[in-house]
Formats: structure tokens, sequence, C-alpha cells
């Protein structure tokens, strides 16, 4: 898998912002698929930064309706990955 597919998106929400500020952790949607290691990698590699913890949480898909038409939105999962201590923030989360 490449670094670019494990990576979907970075969260930008209000208590990714709060987690940001407090514990340096930053907040990605990432490949159902992945495991931790292959985060941390993607992570490391993506912002050259060095990572200390990597925690994940899988979302069971809502359901959806269009019209008369019903049917479930994609699972997906969600990463938290705490930085070292001393390592800089990337550019995408400064706000």
């Amino acid at each position: 898998m490449n670094i670019y597919d494990i990576i979907r998106r970075p969260l930008i929400t209000e208590k990714g912002h709060v987690k940001r500020e407090a514990e340096a952790t930053l907040c990605f949607e990432v490949h159902k698929d992945a495991n931790k290691i292959e985060i941390k990698q993607a992570v490391e590699t993506v912002f050259k930064v060095k990572v200390s913890d990597v925690r994940t949480s899988v979302f069971a898909g809502k359901l959806r309706r269009r019209g008369r038409f019903t049917g479930y939105a994609s699972d997906w999962k969600k990463a938290y990955v705490r930085l070292a201590p001393g390592q800089k923030m990337p550019e995408y989360a400064e706000i």
C-alpha cells in the first residue's frame, strides 16, 4: 500500500484542534485496513516528524437516505497521531 493511500486526509475539527494544542496530537482519516505501524511510518515519511504514539478507532457507516432509497455510507477509520516531544507541527495544521 502506498503511503498516500494510507493517509486519506487530515481531519480539521474543533476536538482535533484542542488535541493539537494540548497534546501535540494530529487527527487523520486513514485507510480502513492500515495498521498502527503503517500509519506511523506514513506520517513520519510525509511530514518528516517523529511519532511517539498512534491510536485508532473504526467508525461504522451511517444509514443514508435519498428519497425512498436507503443505503449505508462506508465504514472509516480515524487515527490520532501523537508527535514526539520537541517536534514541530506540520504546516497544514497551522491556523
